[in-house]
């Protein structure tokens, strides 16, 4: 938008103005030439051109956090006083009429006559900028002398403000006490000698709150100490003010007094900002230095009308933007022009259409400052100023989102192993903090939480496994396996958030191997030794050649197909596990309370004539007992079975009310730990409370229906541990050797497995890790890819050797890690919501969680005693946590929205709503074929439909603009290259064009309406 162009001027005459003092000096012209920018009128205003040579100036101390607290003039009994009636940080917190109690914080709601009044207060007040103030009364000095300096003021007067502007200020946190006999005697033998206490009792209150009525006498006070009637330091009460802990530690204050008196024709307005923030004794509710101090006093009648000027300009100080403006105001055309541009940023409420009387809720969420100032950078003078009524940067909906790209992490070196040393060096100076940071007791609960889910898994998987491989790998391997791939993984990696675990397409691998081997006559353990060292190279290989390069062209659409696959199959099998226990524990429908005696369950003998496993002589033993002499109406159910008898009865298949009691441990463990977790956003108890109560939620759900299951006392099926140190099959060890039981060719042949194996590792970890490195998570100690799978492939190896399950990153469980990590900020204004600081980065809770699992074994006789039930509510539970936040899931619940009732996202405003429903369609039908395959033998290609998905997500390309997949998806790092590409390209054609033409008439439309800027202004 900018176009410089030559001409001649005539020379400077005496006769032209100097240059402002506002705008940057050029140097003296001595040639005719002069060289003019034209900036387009409508970019910059006035009061914008202004700030941003007041906000453009580089500087490197940040301002820092204002609190405003508004005092106005008051009469308690006989004396004056300042009376705190409204404190900001953010938002406004009112004293309530009645005066016992704050208001909710809530967004102020300014009329728009009071800031043009405010206006007019700078304009025509006194303006101090870097007073050097070492106590109030010395300010009020200053203040009077500068108003009777520029006659202002009367100097008859000046005893007067003197007296009124040194009362002593009330709190709200002081209760109002009642004068004891000693203050009485005090100020009636002090400074009331000379003043007879009749005059005082002259003081009255005018209908009006605010108008004050002075006593005639308190001239003979001018020269007295008690004139002073504030404290020259904090009292107790301002030091142990809780309100503290709201206040951000580096936070000054400014102070607004208002009030009316009886002796002024015209206001007394002042602004100071003094070189220092003072503590200035009992001013302020906090022990927070003062910085700025606005006062109005004006005649009576404007009680109202001061009050709003109060509030307008505690409003401006605290506003990011203007409060950087009084920060670094050179004079009061700079304090103007930030309430001009204040002003242009104000949106007017219709006032009969809204009640000026509500009190507007805090936002949750709310333009960043650094927005707002950008567009006064002197690096963006082409950004436009506003969006509503010409104020402020582009709206945030109106931005194009952030381009996909995952940072430095993923680039390519194209040096051998160049990425894997990058991340070492990257992780080495965080090594020492990822330890000590983990000592907090947020990693406690996180800890618990992890390692109950880990067990579980842990003894599912074993279980499966068992089965699938004739207990060769069982659930004392999966324990070992989880404790030891865990810690080491958790030591050494790149990111030790992730959290390893079994999973269902290596389970699926397994057993088709175990097949396979048992078919064609091979040893399966020292098969699965060789493809487990080929995987490890393999792995290696692609660490060397930085072939994680590739994850860059995984978007949105990959990697919210594959966390939400993962999430339902946690779901769905969290419920399948839930519903076997009404498969084993059958609710009997039929029962009829009236005939109760006919219900019965008889263990019958078998019949010799049929049963094989008896000899024809019946006098023989099974199992060691004589079976003829066994009375098989005393046998248990369980002996029954196994010396086969059989059960014969209407309730033999009956177990009163079990499946009843594991749904209510299992739905109640969900529903309390879903409760509790959003316990912090409840309005009961303190914040730390409620947010130690979040933090531990599961915990306490756990311990809760673990306690209900011990007091009803059901038999309920309860977790299963190892309590002994062995392999599962007691024919192997725990050392697999590698030659001896299988033909030389077999080594060699395990590449072509091995290979399958290698690319299901490398998309399970690799897209589980760009899931957990999302920016949204904001880690600031970097990411390890290559360092991540370098220490995979050697924990495939050494789980080889030892016969224990493959590891890999757990997507759910991760998540699940790094949401009970989370920080937010401890000191946030009143009203506005905790800051998302990010994730407590460290190692402890990872190496903590693998440790407890090696040592379950030693705790089962505590771990006995929790439910099946207990555990399927906390798998449920992930499955359900780890959807939130996807945006995925929030297109799919749009389908059974009307248009109206749906929530405002970003992307419903730039894309129409059939595209968006298109999109997701797609994702659908891609999740369905997932979900198919991994339900079939054909799982083993489950990682190979994944590199499916990138395939799918390219054709996409040709369905939808760059545009709409921008807000729906990511943008590949292709296409912004020729983006790029193309730009420069038409650039340079530009400029090819403009060489040729000339710019004149390019120009002769463009500078319409434009300003010229030159030495001569």
């Amino acid at each position: 938008p900018f176009h410089k162009l030559n001409f001649d001027l005539p020379a400077p005459s005496p006769s032209h103005r100097t240059p402002s003092p506002n705008y940057p000096k050029a140097a003296p012209l001595t040639l005719n030439q002069c060289s003019i920018y034209l900036i387009p009128r409508k970019l910059l205003s006035p009061a914008a051109e202004r700030l941003r040579y007041i906000l453009g100036e580089e500087d490197d101390m940040p301002t820092p956090t204002l609190f405003t607290e508004m005092d106005t003039l008051q009469q308690d009994g006989d004396e004056l006083e300042w009376k705190e009636s409204a404190r900001w940080v953010k938002f406004e917190e009112k004293v309530e009429e009645g005066g016992e109690r704050w208001s909710k914080p809530h967004v102020s709601t300014l009329s728009l006559h009071s800031l043009f009044e405010l206006r007019t207060c700078i304009q025509t007040g006194t303006v101090l900028l870097d007073l050097e103030g070492y106590s109030l009364p010395q300010i009020v000095d200053e203040i009077i002398e500068q108003q009777v300096d520029e006659g202002m003021l009367s100097p008859d007067l000046r005893e007067k403000i003197s007296f009124v502007l040194l009362r002593k200020h009330r709190h709200q946190t002081k209760k109002p006490i009642h004068r004891s006999l000693a203050d009485m005697g005090k100020a009636s033998g002090g400074g009331a000698r000379e003043c007879p206490s009749a005059l005082w009792s002259s003081m009255a209150v005018s209908s009006l709150r605010h108008i004050i009525v002075l006593p005639k006498c308190y001239i003979c006070h001018a020269q007295s100490r008690s004139m002073n009637d504030i404290s020259d330091t904090p009292s107790t009460d301002q030091l142990r003010n809780k309100f503290m802990k709201k206040i951000p530690r580096d936070a000054e204050a400014s102070n607004v007094l208002v009030g009316e008196v009886d002796f002024l024709d015209k206001p007394f307005v002042a602004f100071v900002r003094l070189a220092q923030a003072t503590t200035l004794g009992g001013l302020t509710e906090v022990p927070v230095p003062t910085r700025f101090l606005f006062i109005l006093l004006g005649p009576t009648g404007k009680a109202k009308s001061y009050n709003q000027i109060g509030r307008a300009i505690a409003t401006l100080m605290v506003d990011d933007l203007f409060s950087d403006v009084a920060y670094k105001a050179r004079d009061r055309e700079d304090l103007i022009a930030g309430i001009d541009e204040f002003l242009d940023e104000v949106i007017v409420l219709p006032p009969g259409e809204w009640d000026p009387k509500i009190r507007i809720e805090p936002p949750k969420k709310v333009t960043s400052a650094d927005k707002r100032k950008s567009v006064f950078s002197l690096n963006e003078l082409g950004q436009p100023n506003g969006a509503a009524g010409g104020g402020g940067g582009l709206a945030e909906d109106e931005e194009m989102p952030v381009a996909h790209e995952l940072g430095e992490e993923l680039a390519h070196t194209g040096r051998f192993c160049g990425g894997l040393f990058l991340d070492i060096k990257r992780k080495i100076p965080w090594l020492l903090s990822d330890f000590y940071e983990g000592f907090h007791i947020q990693s406690i609960s996180a800890v618990l939480f992890i390692y109950l889910g880990c067990i579980t898994n842990a003894i599912t998987f074993g279980g499966l496994l068992g089965d699938a491989t004739d207990n060769y790998q069982g659930v004392m391997e999966s324990f070992l396996g989880t404790a030891l791939s865990g810690t080491v993984f958790c030591l050494f990696s790149g990111q030790p958030l992730i959290i390893l675990s079994s999973t269902g397409p290596i389970l699926i691998f397994e057993k088709l191997l175990f097949e396979f081997s048992k078919n064609n006559g091979i040893d399966y353990m020292e098969l699965r030794l060789w493809i487990g060292i080929h995987s490890c190279l393999q792995c290696f290989l692609l660490v060397a050649t930085d072939a994680s390069y590739i994850i860059k062209y995984m978007t949105r659409f990959t990697e919210e197909g594959f966390s939400s696959l993962i999430s339902f199959i946690f779901i769905s099998d969290a419920i399948k596990k839930m519903m076997g226990s009404f498969k084993y524990y059958p609710i009997n429908t039929d029962f009829k309370p009236d005939y109760v005696t006919a219900y019965k369950c008889e263990c019958l003998a078998p019949d010799p004539s049929e049963s094989i496993l008896m000899p024809t002589d019946n006098t023989s033993s099974l199992f060691g007992l004589n079976i003829t002499g066994l009375d098989w109406s005393q046998l248990s159910k369980k002996e029954c079975v196994k010396y086969g008898g059989s059960l014969v009865g209407n309730t033999c298949k009956y177990v009163p009310d079990l499946a009843l009691m594991s749904f209510i441990l299992f739905f109640g463990t969900y529903s309390m730990t879903v409760s509790l977790k959003k316990f912090k956003f409840s309005r009961y108890f303190p914040t730390k409370l409620r947010k130690l109560i979040s933090d531990f939620s599961i915990f306490m759900a756990i311990m809760t229906f673990v306690g209900l299951d011990r007091l009803i006392g059901l038999k309920t099926p309860k977790l299963i541990v190892p309590t002994e140190f062995k392999p599962t099959r007691p024919d192997r060890g725990w050392i697999v050797l590698p030659f001896g039981k299988n033909p030389w060719w077999v080594y060699l042949a395990s590449f072509v497995p091995a290979l399958l194996v290698t690319i299901l590792i490398f998309m399970d970890q690799q897209i589980s890790a760009v899931i957990v490195n999302r920016k949204e998570n904001k880690l600031r100690k970097g990411c390890g890819y290559h360092l991540d799978l370098f220490w995979v492939g050697v924990l495939m190896a050494a789980c080889s050797f030892l016969g224990l399950p493959w590891y890999v990153a757990a997507t759910v469980i991760s998540i699940a890690h790094i949401d009970s990590l989370k920080m937010e900020s401890e000191s946030s204004a009143p009203g506005e919501q905790p800051q998302f600081l990010g994730v407590r980065e460290q190692r402890l809770t990872g190496i903590l969680v693998f440790v407890l699992t090696g040592v379950s074994i030693f705790l089962a006789p505590i771990l006995q005693f929790i439910p099946m039930p207990v555990l399927y509510g906390v798998f449920l539970y992930m499955g359900v946590a780890s959807l939130s936040g996807i945006q995925f899931w929030e297109r799919i619940k749009l389908y059974m929205m009307p248009s109206k009732y749906q929530p405002d996202f970003p992307f419903l405003r730039h894309v129409p709503l059939r595209r968006v429903h298109l999109f997701t369609l797609v994702q659908i039908i891609c999740l369905a074929v997932l979900w198919v395959l991994k339900s079939t033998v054909l799982a083993i290609l489950f990682p190979v439909m994944i590199l499916g998905l990138l395939v799918v997500r390219k054709m996409l390309d040709m369905v939808f603009s760059q545009h709409d997949l921008a807000w729906i998806d990511d943008i590949l790092p292709g296409k912004d290259k020729k983006k790029e590409k193309k730009k420069k390209g038409d650039k340079d054609d530009t400029k090819k064009k403009d060489k040729k033409k000339g710019r004149s008439d390019d120009s002769e439309d463009e500078v319409r309406h434009v300003r010229f800027y030159s030495w001569q202004m």
